[in-house]
């Protein structure tokens, strides 16, 4: 166990608590602290205040389940890539899950999390088996630069498509521009029923595959040689993220930065062994989630500021100083 993770993991629980608190308290209407109380813990009290914040319960948890199923994708994405800067978003799985909920919503006439979940996924699925064949041609396999090329040449692709399917349908557009923002404004207990197997499914493929991904962190030669499939290893784990990111953005619009800085943060903190990063990950990708929610709405007030905005306002400017910091080492 590394020598900090007991102090990290409190401080981390702590975090998510007051996190929560903030989630219930704040938004186009701020929540005194004997409502909240009222409506946390006395049903029976109906007052506007305990009501609003028994609705915000719904878009509490599924802003918690969609942050640790980011953070654990983008774990799992940079451990199967051995690239740093993996995450769903840069490796353009984000864009084909979007660009398949755009065509779904075009050509199908989907409208519910339920058919979002499975157009969404098979894009996320498709667009990453894409992007690792074009990212392994050549000489040399899949290298992290070839990966990280062919994910941003892969998303500005699916993007012009996605706008091609999208303009000509004024219909598609106003219901395709609210869920592409990405929001967990929509959050209720219809979409955290649906999105709680996917949820355990890849929670459960994450922490199995663990141990064995620390071998692939050593080489594959030296994974081999410790008995590990590397191949195997790499698509089971591949699946999961895939599967955890493709879950979360069909059900709350196409979130990203959380999974890079989520794993950043916890790897600086407790070191490089999987067993405790993929259960933090998931910790700290619900914390940042919540942070960035709890300052859009209050931002935004008396309307919100969609979270996908801030998680990008918010990443963006850190994935340049881990990008230079890359650049710097390899020098």
């Amino acid at each position: 166990m590394p020598k900090n993770f007991i102090k990290v993991f409190i401080l981390s629980m702590i975090l998510l608590g007051i996190c929560v608190l903030a989630s219930l308290a704040f938004g186009s209407r701020t929540i005194g602290w004997n409502e909240l109380m009222n409506g946390l813990f006395h049903p029976d009290v109906q007052t506007h205040g305990a009501n609003v914040v028994r609705q915000r319960i719904a878009r509490t948890v599924f802003c918690i389940m969609c942050g640790a199923a980011l953070g654990v994708s983008g774990a799992l994405m940079q451990s199967v890539t051995r690239n740093p800067i993996a995450d769903p978003s840069i490796l353009g799985v984000n864009t084909g899950a979007a660009l398949f909920v755009v065509c779904g919503i075009s050509f199908f006439s989907i409208g519910t999390a339920s058919q979002y979940i499975w157009f969404a996924l098979a894009g996320a699925i498709i667009t990453a088996i894409f992007v690792f064949g074009i990212g392994s041609m050549g000489s040399g396999g899949a290298t992290p630069l070839k990966l990280v090329l062919a994910g941003a040449a892969t998303s500005a692709a699916l993007s012009s498509l996605v706008m091609a399917v999208m303009i000509p349908r004024s219909n598609v557009m106003d219901q395709f521009r609210f869920w592409q923002v990405g929001s967990v404004g929509s959050g209720n207990w219809d979409s955290i029923s649906i999105f709680l197997p996917f949820l355990i499914v890849g929670m459960l493929i994450a922490l199995l595959t663990a141990p064995a991904l620390n071998a692939i962190a050593l080489g594959d030669e030296v994974a081999t040689g410790l008995g590990v499939r590397t191949g195997t290893l790499r698509l089971i784990a591949a699946f999961a993220g895939v599967v955890l990111c493709g879950a979360a953005t069909a059900l709350a619009g196409p979130i990203g930065f959380i999974g890079l800085l989520a794993t950043h943060v916890i790897r600086l903190l407790i070191g490089p062994d999987l067993r405790y990063i993929i259960p933090m990950s998931a910790l700290t990708g619900a914390i940042i989630l919540m942070i960035s929610d709890v300052c859009g709405r209050l931002l935004g007030s008396p309307g919100e500021l969609e979270v996908g905005v801030v998680t990008a306002f918010i990443g963006a400017p850190i994935l340049i100083l881990i990008t230079m910091k890359a650049k710097m080492r390899a020098l």
